[in-house]
């Protein structure tokens, strides 16, 4: 008997860390930023289309940062699109009228279609400025015909290099707000 081939994985990038994953039908949406603004940063790109996040089977949210977090975006995805954060999240999510938000602590997984999603380390501060909740920081590894690391932010960590034995995609965030953006980030 022979194993089947890999499913194409197919990823859009909506903008800064919004990514669509559509992989063995199931379609995942990475922090979603579908709007003009997150907080204080305006996107200076056009905005995705309007129906670029419709359909999504799952919400991947690595943080409660507003630039990962942001609740117009949270709030408009179309029907009740489960929303997988991480541990200490939810209360504050679900504060904001979002009700269908499972925590994923760093190491457990829960199945996203034919797909396994598990949430795995993250090195970032997690807590929403300035005042705002604390919550820890993860990455995700999308698992089925074939894998996908998505890291939110992070800075290195040991163990970054075995979290899969050979990814298809690795989603790492690189930005800087001048030289370097600090602890927390890749640069």
């Amino acid at each position: 008997m022979t194993s089947a081939p890999p499913q194409p994985l197919s990823v859009t990038w909506l903008g800064h860390a919004t990514v669509l994953l559509e992989l063995d039908g199931a379609r995942v949406l990475t922090d979603p930023v579908l709007g003009r603004r997150a907080g204080p940063l305006v996107r200076i790109a056009p905005p995705p289309p309007p129906d670029a996040a419709s359909r999504v089977d799952a919400v991947l949210l690595s943080h409660l940062h507003a630039d990962h977090a942001d609740l117009p975006s949270l709030r408009g995805l179309s029907g009740p699109v489960p929303i997988l954060a991480p541990a200490g999240a939810a209360p504050w999510l679900r504060a904001k009228g979002l009700r269908r938000v499972h925590e994923l602590p760093e190491g457990q997984g829960t199945e996203v279609g034919a797909l396994r999603v598990t949430a795995v380390a993250a090195v970032h501060d997690g807590r929403r400025a300035p005042l705002g909740p604390r919550a820890a920081s993860i990455g995700f590894l999308v698992e089925g015909s074939r894998t996908a690391y998505f890291a939110g932010d992070t800075d290195l960590f040991p163990g970054m290099a075995s979290l899969a034995p050979s990814p298809a995609l690795a989603l790492l965030p690189v930005w800087g707000w001048g030289p370097t953006v600090g602890p927390g980030h890749l640069d």
